[in-house]
């Protein structure tokens, strides 16, 4: 699963640990999910989303070995 986090944090222009902040994990945790490295639960992927205006699939995207 990929993910275009850094993108839509450059737009609204607000750091990890800001991001981290209104979503409730650490600044890590994004850092992780941002490189691939974590799958967020469907309510951390929910609340991120929310943050940028956006849905979980303009956010979170599925690869052919995905499924």
């Amino acid at each position: 699963m990929t993910n275009s986090i850094r993108v839509q944090r450059a737009i609204k222009e607000i750091t990890q640990a800001e991001l981290a902040e209104r979503v409730g994990v650490s600044r890590q945790t994004i850092n992780s999910i941002e490189s691939n490295k974590y799958i967020p639960s469907t309510l951390l992927a929910l609340k991120i989303a929310l943050v940028f205006g956006r849905t979980v699939e303009e956010i979170f995207h599925l690869e052919k070995s995905d499924v």
